[in-house]
């Protein structure tokens, strides 16, 4: 028979302790020890950060839960924190997931953290758009190279978005649907990600290989899309040139709107800098000679930072060079850029000095000249000098074919502003 709980009896500690000796240390840790607990009613009320914590716990630990709050004459309830105290539904695959999920206020100057640039306009736009609500096309699929700020634009859009947003990253989404189908909770996990108004994954390249957790994904992917719901995902390649999915799997990240993400140029590497509390002439010195990589971008600012914090004396341009001298990019010739991207691109120096015209060669001809002549201030006349000694006409003939071509071709597009963001 369950006694009235005395002050005595009700020590909050000393439940907590009760139920960690029953309770495996991982599981008390990872799910038990997070909680905030309390007293109401005479009843133990556990309080999780979501509800998806509640269900798991409701599922896998309710019974331990429940014996030990018997002992102390008191109910037991689990809910999310700032929800009204409630007899708590358990989650379990029999029965159906309710959520009640708190709706964050949308942060107006949340994409003031994403310093943008020409080449971005278009991606930053379709990201604001998808943040304002409900649009015409879903999935929003963000790509582009390391540290160019994908992560970041998808974090501003959970941040200014109004309503309900579920973001994983593409290792998490493995590792918590591996664990809800070890511990019986998929329906919950299933209910966790689809009420939602807007699902990001940031890095879906993270599922390649993992068949299993890909076919829910692609079936989470699909019943968003049915029921009018946002969904961003990003990846370090287009759709088409993901591995380890399948054409048909392709075709659905490529069914919404498809946008690139540029490397940062000089000018947005150096208001980083700046914004990370470089001086600005040291900013204004490195800008041109730090990696366009977002990541390397903000080691270089925490290394300065660093050492002026330790050695309690401003970094000059002399001295920032001296501490980043294994950093910073030695300035290359235009015929070192040529040899380079011969390299890059599988083609030899002499046959693209040479007079040969086959496909391959006239493409990697063209891309050489573009990029001299989007990263340099060398003329027309003085980059066909660098490629065999091509004329003024020939040079601007091939600038017209590139330009061309990369409107339409979103893959050279990127390996063109990638060439010339790292050559400038």
């Amino acid at each position: 028979m369950q006694t009235v709980a005395t002050k005595k009896t009700t020590n909050l500690d000393v439940i907590r302790g009760a139920i960690a000796a029953k309770m495996d240390s991982a599981a008390f840790n990872s799910w038990i020890a997070p909680l905030s607990f309390e007293i109401v009613d005479n009843a133990l009320v556990l309080r999780a950060q979501n509800q998806f914590s509640v269900d798991f716990i409701n599922s896998v630990h309710r019974n331990t839960l429940e014996s030990v709050a018997a002992e102390y004459g008191l109910a037991l309830d689990v809910c999310v924190r700032g929800a009204t105290v409630a007899t708590a539904q358990i989650a379990n695959d029999n029965n159906v997931q309710k959520y009640t999920p708190a709706t964050p206020a949308a942060d107006a100057g949340a994409f003031d953290a994403f310093i943008s640039s020409d080449e971005n306009t278009f991606v930053l736009s379709a990201c604001k758009k998808v943040a304002s609500g409900a649009v015409s096309f879903s999935p929003l699929f963000i790509y582009g190279n390391s540290g160019c700020g994908k992560s970041l634009l998808a974090g501003c859009i959970r941040d200014a978005s109004a309503g309900r947003v579920v973001m994983m990253t593409g290792g998490g989404f493995v590792s918590e649907f591996t664990r809800s189908l070890q511990n019986h909770t998929i329906f919950a996990f299933k209910d966790y990600c689809r009420n939602c108004d807007t699902f990001i994954l940031d890095d879906v390249c993270a599922l390649a290989g993992k068949r299993a957790t890909t076919d829910e994904f692609v079936q989470l992917i699909i019943d968003l899309r049915n029921a009018g719901k946002n969904i961003v995902l990003t990846a370090n390649t287009t759709p088409n040139n993901l591995t380890g999915f399948d054409r048909r799997i392709q075709s659905l990240f490529a069914s919404g709107l498809v946008a690139d993400v540029a490397v940062p140029n000089e000018n947005v590497k150096h208001v980083m800098l700046m914004r990370a509390g470089v001086a600005a002439n040291v900013a204004t010195a490195l800008a041109g000679r730090v990696s366009s990589d977002g990541h390397m971008i903000a080691g270089v600012a925490t290394k300065i930072r660093a050492y002026a914090e330790l050695m309690g004396t401003d970094v000059t341009v002399e001295l920032a060079e001296h501490l980043l001298a294994d950093t910073l990019k030695k300035s290359k010739t235009p015929i070192v850029m040529v040899r380079d991207m011969c390299e890059k691109l599988g083609v030899s120096y002499d046959a693209i000095c040479g007079a040969g015209r086959n496909r391959a060669l006239v493409l990697s001809r063209g891309i050489m000249m573009t990029v001299l002549h989007g990263a340099t201030k060398l003329s027309l006349a003085e980059i066909g000098g660098y490629v065999g000694g091509r004329d003024h006409a020939t040079v601007m003939y091939a600038l017209k074919q590139i330009e061309k071509q990369s409107a339409t071709d979103l893959v050279l597009n990127a390996q063109i502003k990638e060439l010339i963001a790292e050559y400038k």
